[in-house]
């Protein structure tokens, strides 16, 4: 598998050819190189990286942040945002006023188009480095739609606190998420088994598949060394691998469709391509992030039939109460301009007619028999090489870690920050290392491209759902 290649996660759904043809290491340090330094950015991550450093994680001392009731919770809308949305988020509000008991942990907070993160914080009197839970709480769900609440936004506040965002094409959307939620919290039982499930296609002529299978999901099941257990084994969870030639479109639907003897997992993590499609194409907004399958037959074809999208979803399935965590391009969402790959002091390029959030987990959030709690994917493409970087064994410990957190029922929001602690850390020394190339110091185009390359997967990274819902693991059997 060590090669000279970057492999990108990604088909194009009307060519079947790679998003983005594998990358050369000088390829990717080139781009790197071009990147303009944000001084104001620069500092911000550097600040946090400290943070993240000290034992209270700028909590006021003897506040749990994985404790929703000690680390406050918040819904965060647009200014203009349609009133008849906020009042079908009202009941979760309540709920979440009920569930905490102190109205001052408790918000409801308003973003203005064009806001910063600086200026947003300190307009409720807080900053960088502080998180303040009767101020700005520590879980956050952003609801509205990314042209008014831009992605760029929810990643910056996403680096210190625990951010969920939901944007739904109905009313009727948002209330069935939010009934579909209290039902699951305040049931006397759960509709999910023990289980978790990886979910890996494998094929023979694709570089970034072998990687995700081999890499990821391989080590995620069965343990990184020798004599290890996979992660959720190691949390007392059943583990099922739907892996290589297994890994169907067919299986993938029976996983959320199992028969009326059995109940559905509570976690399923699926490793595989995501569809993108031309910008303006017909089925971009509601089949870009499908998982591509097993069923593909080679690069250049594709049909419908090849892989799974939100029109797939059967009206049987049992989705609800499940979390759901997909390493797929786009597989959460779709920005508007191309985040990486634009030339040096050119506007980047256009890749939709605007930001838009995954059909897929809109669809599964929503499921008329019950919805899933949550799904974890990416905004913008998905890195392959990110966890396997050439010469070095699987780097996992990011997902090992938000999985683990996951299946000990901790918030999901909180079980995700690794992978923000990630992203400030790498992009504070990925500038440190542009500055000292501006200064004559040699780094080489591979550990240049290595830290680039990580960066971007841990950036990329957002939960469509309440951040403050977790797995009621003591009710599991």
């Amino acid at each position: 598998m060590d090669d000279d290649n970057l492999y990108i996660n990604g088909v194009n759904g009307v060519t079947g050819e790679y998003l983005v043809p594998p990358l050369g290491y000088s390829q990717a340090a080139a781009i790197v190189k071009g990147e303009p330094l944000d001084p104001l950015l620069i500092e911000y991550l550097d600040k946090i990286t400290e943070v993240f450093e000290r034992p209270d994680l700028g909590f006021p001392l003897g506040v749990d942040p994985s404790d929703v009731n000690q680390a406050g919770w918040a819904v965060v809308f647009h200014v203009d945002e349609d009133e008849a949305v906020q009042k079908a988020l009202e009941p979760l509000v309540e709920h979440r006023r009920q569930q905490i008991g102190d109205e001052s942990k408790i918000k409801v907070l308003k973003y203005r188009t064009g806001e910063s993160r600086a200026k947003w914080l300190a307009r409720y009197g807080t900053s960088a480095g502080t998180v303040d839970p009767t101020k700005v709480p520590y879980y956050l769900l952003f609801v509205g739609n990314p042209t008014l609440i831009p992605f760029s936004f929810i990643h910056l506040v996403d680096v210190e606190y625990a951010v969920g965002c939901l944007h739904f094409d109905t009313v009727l959307d948002y209330a069935r998420y939010v009934a579909s939620l209290i039902e699951y919290e305040t049931g006397q039982s759960v509709p999910n088994s023990r289980e978790a499930v990886f979910f890996a296609p494998r094929h023979s002529f694709d570089k970034a598949t072998q990687l995700s299978a081999d890499f990821l999901v391989n080590p995620l099941t069965d343990g990184v060394l020798p004599g290890q257990t996979g992660v959720a084994e190691r949390w007392h969870f059943q583990t099922r691998k739907i892996w290589g030639e297994d890994a169907t479109k067919g299986a993938l639907i029976e996983t959320l469709t199992p028969d009326s003897s059995k109940k559905p997992p509570a976690f399923l993590f699926t490793a595989s391509h995501g569809m993108a499609f031309p910008n303006g194409d017909p089925d971009q907004i509601q089949k870009q992030g499908a998982l591509l399958c097993q069923d593909w037959p080679g690069i250049g074809s594709i049909d419908k039939k090849h892989y799974f999208s939100a029109e797939d979803i059967p009206a049987s399935s049992r989705v609800h109460g499940m979390i759901t965590f997909h390493f797929a391009c786009y597989g959460a969402g779709t920005p508007s301009n191309d985040r990486f790959f634009h030339k040096p002091g050119e506007s980047p390029p256009s890749i939709a007619p605007y930001p838009f959030i995954a059909a897929l987990p809109k669809a599964l959030l929503t499921h008329p028999q019950g919805g899933a709690l949550a799904c974890i994917g990416h905004v913008e493409r998905a890195w392959g090489c990110s966890f396997k970087i050439r010469k070095v064994g699987p780097q996992i410990l990011p997902f090992e870690n938000a999985i683990g957190r996951i299946l000990l029922g901790e918030p999901i929001g909180h079980a995700m920050k690794d992978f923000n602690e990630r992203y400030a850390s790498l992009s504070a020394t990925l500038s440190s290392k542009l500055e000292e190339i501006g200064f004559g110091e040699e780094i080489s185009d591979e550990d240049l491209a290595a830290d680039w390359i990580e960066r971007n997967d841990a950036e990329g990274y957002i939960i469509i759902g309440d951040p403050a819902v977790r797995l009621r693991i003591n009710s599991l059997e």
